[in-house]
């Protein structure tokens, strides 16, 4: 299992978008669009994999000069429970820090919000609708 920054377009970045597609979209009815995922390309990408299989990822967006927002995190859903996400947060936040970022705020659905406590993120604010699911903003000074 390796950790890596991906590069927009790339191979691995196609293995990407599928495995957000199945975790995070079509279990609600949606994909992405074009827009969507060209609007990707100013982001951090990063991906865990083993072997030539995408095992979970998620994205960086810069928010302002101190701040990244963490969306689009998918971990495989037979592989859920087994470390790789903790190892995705991990791998992150070290990234982020050495591109000289302070904090990382996400939108977190609610089933969610256990795992990212467990990563050291705290709720703020009140619960509010993203897709119709439940979310809550996290954030994490790092």
């Amino acid at each position: 299992m390796g950790l890596k920054q991906i590069d927009h377009g790339s191979e691995d970045y196609e293995k990407m978008v599928q495995l957000r597609k199945a975790i995070l979209r079509e279990p609600l009815g949606l994909t992405f669009t074009n827009e969507e995922l060209q609007n990707e390309r100013e982001d951090i990408l990063i991906g865990c994999l083993d072997e030539d299989v995408m095992l979970g990822c998620c994205i960086l967006t810069e928010l302002d000069q101190k701040t990244l927002r963490l969306r689009q995190m998918a971990v495989n859903n037979k592989l859920q429970g087994k470390g790789i996400g903790e190892s995705i947060m991990s791998f992150t936040e070290l990234l982020a820090r050495d591109k000289g970022f302070k904090k990382i705020v996400m939108h977190a659905r609610n089933t969610a919000i256990g795992f990212y406590e467990k990563c050291g993120y705290k709720v703020c604010g009140s619960q509010f609708l993203e897709l119709n699911i439940p979310h809550h903003i996290m954030e994490k000074e790092i």
